[in-house]
């Protein structure tokens, strides 16, 4: 049974996704969606962690919705109050 969620992806293209989640009640990674392993080096220092996905979910599993708009960008050369961003009108 699928859970489903939106979830935000994309870093150059923003885009709306609906997203597969962890079963929640799963006995073998009780709902977080895999295991972390810590391993070190040869000289038993911290080296690093490997992310080992459950089966309980497929991270991978995802339908895209929309894509987002993409926010206009801001002019440093042009302040649309004239007073460094803030205005002297009162706010009534």
């Amino acid at each position: 049974m699928l859970r489903l969620r939106f979830k935000v992806v994309g870093w150059t293209r923003r885009a709306l996704a609906l997203t597969d989640t962890p079963r929640p009640d799963c006995p073998d990674c009780q709902g977080d969606g895999g295991t972390a392993h810590d391993y070190g080096d040869h000289n038993g220092e911290y080296a690093g962690t490997e992310w080992e996905p459950c089966t309980c979910w497929n991270e991978n599993r995802r339908w895209l919705l929309m894509p987002l708009p993409r926010l206009p960008r801001r002019d440093p050369g042009r302040d649309p109050w004239g007073v460094g961003g803030y205005s002297d009108e009162p706010p009534f």
